[in-house]
């Protein structure tokens, strides 16, 4: 592989995960960003009180991805072969982190909007 391409990327992911768990992650991923941003543009403004939520969520997010990927790819802990091993399985703690705490920010937003909503009608 001399050239890291996205097309590469792609070929490994659906290799790694499979094609139809690869391409339902990729299209839940693009609905949980569009619903954040709808969130950040309707509200104007973001929660602290849901951010410190979504925040505390993290460490469970980061370790679910690690599992996930340990499970998806039938390996163990014990196969961690190096420290490029390690800082893959970081990436992913991160990413995992940091996608939970959008996730869990946008629901809570979308919870509370449609509370809100309901006040307004009564």
């Amino acid at each position: 592989m001399k050239e890291l391409t996205v097309g590469t990327m792609v070929a490994v992911f659906e290799e790694m995960f499979g094609l139809a768990l690869f391409w339902i992650m990729v299209l839940v991923a693009v609905a949980i960003t569009a619903a954040y941003l709808y969130v950040l543009i309707r509200d104007r403004r973001l929660s602290m009180r849901k951010f410190l939520w979504a925040q505390l969520a993290m460490p469970l997010g980061a370790v679910a991805a690690v599992l996930f990927v340990q499970a998806v790819t039938h390996s163990d802990f014990g196969d961690i072969g190096g420290p490029v091993d390690v800082m893959v399985l970081l990436g992913v703690a991160v990413l995992g982190a940091i996608g939970i705490a959008i996730m869990v920010y946008t629901a809570q937003s979308l919870a509370r909007g449609v509370r809100d909503a309901s006040r307004r009608a009564l």
